[in-house]
C-alpha cells in the first residue's frame, strides 16, 4: 500500500474535498446532527477503509440512506434511538458477511451496472448546477428527484434565475476553469501537475478569494453559500458533539425492523457499488464481496456507537478516487484522517470554501461519468444492452439511486426472459423427401417453462406429412413442462401423419410412444 502513496495522497486530496460538503449534506438531509454526517465519512475512511479488500472504493454517508433516517428519526423518538438500529444494522450486515450473501453482487447485469454509473454522473450534474450559481435552498447530498426543499431536480434549474449569486458564480466559473486547464493542459506538461491536484488548487483560489470579496457588497459570499462545519469552542464542547446509543430501547420491535431496513439498503448498495467501482477500476481489482460487508457491518457498528450516520461504499467518492489516479485502500484511509484532523484543527478554515468551488469539482466528476460516448456504445450494443441501460440512467434521475436500479434490474430480466423464450429450439427446414417435409429442431443446452410457448407454437404450426427429428444431445436441462407438451404433440402427431425421430445422447427412438417415459426412465440425466 505504502508504494502508491505518491499516487493515493494527491487523490486522498480530492476525495476529502468531495466528501466534505456531501457529508454534511446528507446529515442535514437526514435530519440528523451535522457532525453525525462527518463520524461517518471518518469512520467510513478509516475503519472500513482499512478492513475493505476494496483497494479504490470508498465509503462514507449515502444519499440512498437520508429518507430511511430522516423517517426512523422521527418514529424511534430520538437520534440517540435511532444509532442504537445502526448498531444493530451493522451486526446483521456481519451476519450477511458470514453467511457469504456478497455473491449477490455478481448478479448484477453489466448495462445496468453501466446505467447506473451514468445516472449518477447526471444527477451528480443537474443537482450542482443550482450550488454553482450560489442557490442552495436543497442541502448537498440530496440525489433524489423529489427534493427536501419542496421542489424536484428540474424544479430547481429554473428557480436558479431568480437567485444568482454573483460571487459565487464568478469564482464557481474560475475554478471550473481551473480544473479544466489543469486536467487537460498543465498535466500533461509537467508531474508536478499531476502531484498537486487541480481541486485543491481551486480550493484555495476559493479561499483566497472570499476572503478579499468580504467587503464588496456585489462579490461576497454569505456564510449561507460556504461549507459550515461546526465550530466547537473548546474540548469540551468538541466532545459533546458526540451522540451514543441509548440501549434502553433494545427490545423495541421498531428499532429492530429499521436495523434491518438499513442492514439490507446498506448492503445493496455497496455491493452495487463495488461492482461499479471494480469496473471503473483501470487496474481491473477484484473486491471480495463478503468482505467488504464484514467491513461495512464493522464500519456501521463503530458509527452508531459514537454517534454516526449509516456507512455504504458510495460511488461519488469512489469515482472521485478512480478519476484523481488512487492506487490503493491508503487513499481512502487518508481522506479519513483528512477529515478528522481539519474539523478538529481547521474547521474555521473549511467555512471559507464557497460551495460553488466544490460544485465545480463535482462537475467533473459527473462528466467522467456519464460521457456521451457511452451512449453511443451501448446503443451500438444492440437493444438488450441498451434498453436496461437507458431506464436505469431515467430511472435514477427521476426517482432515485435503488429505484432507478430495480428499473433496469427487471428490465434486463425481461430481456432474459424474452431471448429465453426466442433461443429454446433452433429449427432447420430441408426440402421434401419421400413426400413429406423434413425439420429439424435441436433444443437448447437449457430449456425450461420459460420456453413453453416457443416450443408449442413451433409444433403446433408443422404441416401434416412432415418428418420431425428432434435433437436433445445438447441439452443438459429439459423442464417437466416441455416434457409434457412432447407428450401431447406425440398423441396429435400420430392424427396429423407426422413421423418423430427422437435423437438423444442414450440412441434413436423413431416414433416414441411416451416422450415422459423415454426421458424420466431411459435418460433421466439428459
Amino acid at each position: 500500500m505504502f508504494k502508491t502513496l505518491k499516487n493515493d495522497i494527491p487523490s486522498s486530496i480530492v476525495v476529502f474535498f468531495v466528501a466534505l460538503p456531501l457529508c454534511l449534506g446528507i446529515a442535514l438531509a437526514s435530519g440528523a446532527p451535522l457532525f453525525s454526517g462527518l463520524i461517518a465519512g471518518i469512520v467510513g475512511g478509516i475503519v472500513v477503509g482499512a478492513l475493505s479488500g476494496s483497494k479504490i472504493g470508498v465509503s462514507g454517508p449515502a444519499a440512498g440512506l437520508a429518507a430511511i433516517v430522516l423517517s426512523a428519526i422521527g418514529t424511534l423518538g430520538g437520534f440517540e434511538n435511532f444509532l442504537v438500529a445502526v448498531v444493530l444494522g451493522g451486526l446483521i450486515q456481519l451476519l450477511f458477511g458470514v453467511l457469504r450473501a456478497g455473491i449477490i453482487g455478481y448478479y448484477f447485469p453489466s448495462s445496468v451496472i453501466k446505467g447506473m454509473l451514468t445516472g449518477i454522473g447526471i444527477i451528480i450534474i443537474l443537482k450542482q448546477i443550482p450550488h454553482f450559481f450560489g442557490y442552495d435552498a436543497d442541502p448537498e447530498g440530496d440525489m433524489a428527484f423529489l427534493q427536501m426543499d419542496g421542489e424536484n431536480t428540474f424544479s430547481e434549474l429554473f428557480n436558479i434565475v431568480n437567485f444568482i449569486q454573483p460571487g459565487s458564480a464568478l469564482i464557481g466559473v474560475v475554478a471550473l476553469g481551473i480544473l479544466l486547464v489543469w486536467g487537460n493542459v498543465l498535466a500533461k506538461k509537467s508531474k508536478i501537475f499531476t502531484i498537486i491536484q487541480g481541486p485543491l488548487v481551486a480550493v484555495v483560489v476559493g479561499i483566497i478569494f472570499y476572503v478579499l470579496t468580504k467587503s464588496n457588497e456585489t462579490l461576497s459570499i454569505a456564510t449561507t453559500h460556504l461549507v459550515s462545519v461546526p465550530v466547537p469552542e473548546d474540548t469540551t464542547s468538541f466532545l459533546n458533539q458526540f451522540s451514543f446509543p441509548n440501549f434502553s430501547q433494545i427490545t423495541n420491535p421498531e428499532i429492530w425492523v429499521v436495523a434491518f431496513t438499513i442492514a439490507l439498503v446498506a448492503s445493496l448498495e455497496t455491493l452495487l457499488c463495488v461492482e461499479a467501482t471494480d469496473k471503473l477500476d483501470p487496474d481491473k481489482n477484484v473486491t471480495p464481496t463478503n468482505r467488504e460487508l464484514l467491513a461495512q457491518g464493522t464500519g456501521n457498528i463503530i458509527s452508531g456507537l459514537i454517534g454516526g450516520l449509516p456507512i455504504t461504499q458510495v460511488i461519488v467518492r469512489s469515482s472521485a478516487n478512480i478519476q484523481s489516479g488512487g492506487k490503493s485502500k491508503m487513499s481512502a484511509i487518508i481522506h479519513g484522517f483528512f477529515l478528522l484532523i481539519s474539523v478538529i484543527l481547521i474547521p474555521r478554515l473549511l467555512n471559507m470554501i464557497p460551495l460553488s468551488v466544490l460544485a465545480a469539482v463535482l462537475f467533473i466528476v459527473g462528466y467522467k461519468l456519464a460521457k456521451p460516448a457511452l451512449f453511443k456504445q451501448m446503443y451500438a450494443l444492440g437493444w438488450k444492452q441498451f434498453v436496461p441501460f437507458i431506464v436505469t440512467v431515467l430511472g435514477i434521475i427521476f426517482t432515485d439511486l435503488l429505484v432507478g436500479i430495480s428499473m433496469g434490474l427487471l428490465v434486463g430480466i425481461a430481456v432474459i426472459l424474452i431471448k429465453s423464450y426466442q433461443n429454446s429450439h433452433f429449427l432447420h427446414i430441408e426440402d421434401k423427401s419421400n413426400g413429406k417435409h423434413k425439420i429439424k429442431m435441436t433444443l437448447a443446452e437449457e430449456v425450461t417453462f420459460f420456453n413453453k410457448g416457443a416450443i408449442l407454437k413451433e409444433l403446433d404450426s408443422l404441416p401434416r406429412d412432415t418428418f420431425l427429428e428432434l435433437d436433445v444431445r445438447q441439452t443438459k436441462y429439459l423442464d417437466n413442462d416441455i416434457i409434457e407438451i412432447l407428450e401431447d404433440f406425440a398423441f396429435k402427431a400420430r392424427e396429423r401423419h407426422i413421423d418423430i425421430k427422437l435423437i438423444s445422447n442414450r440412441g434413436i427412438v423413431e416414433n416414441p410412444e411416451s416422450f415422459v417415459d423415454f426421458f424420466k426412465l431411459k435418460i433421466s440425466t439428459i
